[in-house]
């Protein structure tokens, strides 16, 4: 069997699990050992075929900002991933059990974008000139593969492991808070479970977002005015329950909770 072949297998799997809300197998067993390449054509396809059947993208998720998760995964950069209009999620409206195979959640600096950013030789002023405001945000994380037994091929075809995202109602121009020394912390029934700042993503948000602005760039997919951009964790993220209410408060942008259903 062809490597396209495999490639598109893989797809079929991941997009099988999206509509049938079972796990699969690990997707790396389809690609070539270590072929981030060919990960990134599984994405892809399924976000294609996800634009063709009226699933509109807003934004992209940065995953993989931690270092030490980087090194756990064997790569040296992060990754990324689509968000669609339907992975909205209301502060605090209950997200229905099942709508996220093995739900996670982690606490992020999201970004909105006032302008196009079709150029790969961007510079940290340019990301910072593009940034309309940002938001404190929960991404609601999930994997297709069953018992998230991921590697980075996994995560990547299964659109870097993304699910959901909720943002908060506080934006703030980036001259009102401190985007690197902001802190995290995220709490259930009052006791906190993941705790951070904004210099655990990759130094700082909005260089994780000029990554991410060159990359899609590079890939002929460009971010546009108006995206959003969740710039990855400012701290460990956490499994979740039917039942669980989690908050965030990042420091400078407020607060904002991720609710889940009990049926």
């Amino acid at each position: 069997m062809n490597n396209r072949t495999n490639i598109q297998q893989a797809a079929e799997a991941i997009y099988q699990s999206y509509l049938s809300g079972a796990p699969c197998e690990p997707i790396r067993d389809f690609l070539p050992d270590g072929d981030v390449d060919a990960a990134y054509q599984v994405q892809e396809i399924n976000t294609e075929k996800w634009l063709s059947e009226g699933r509109r993208l807003v934004g992209r998720k940065i995953g993989l900002t931690s270092k030490a998760v980087q090194m756990q995964l064997g790569v040296n950069q992060p990754d990324y991933g689509m968000l669609f209009a339907d992975m909205d999620v209301a502060d605090g409206e209950a997200v229905d059990v099942g709508r996220v195979l093995q739900p996670k959640v982690e606490a992020e600096v999201a970004f909105a974008l006032s302008q196009d950013l079709d150029e790969e030789r961007l510079t940290t002023a340019d990301m910072i000139a593009s940034i309309d405001y940002a938001v404190a945000a929960i991404e609601i994380v999930g994997s297709r593969v069953a018992n998230w037994d991921i590697r980075i091929l996994d995560t990547i075809a299964d659109n870097a492991s993304s699910g959901l995202f909720v943002l908060g109602q506080q934006p703030r121009k980036l001259s009102e808070f401190d985007v690197r020394l902001c802190g995290m912390v995220m709490e259930r029934r009052g006791e906190p479970i993941s705790m951070g700042a904004g210099v655990a993503c990759l130094g700082s948000p909005v260089t994780a977002a000029l990554w991410l602005a060159r990359k899609m760039a590079g890939v002929g997919r460009p971010l546009k005015k108006g995206d959003i951009i969740l710039s990855g964790a400012l701290g460990p993220m956490v499994p979740v329950e039917p039942g669980d209410v989690v908050e965030a408060r990042i420091e400078g942008l407020g607060s904002l909770r991720a609710a889940f259903a009990t049926s």
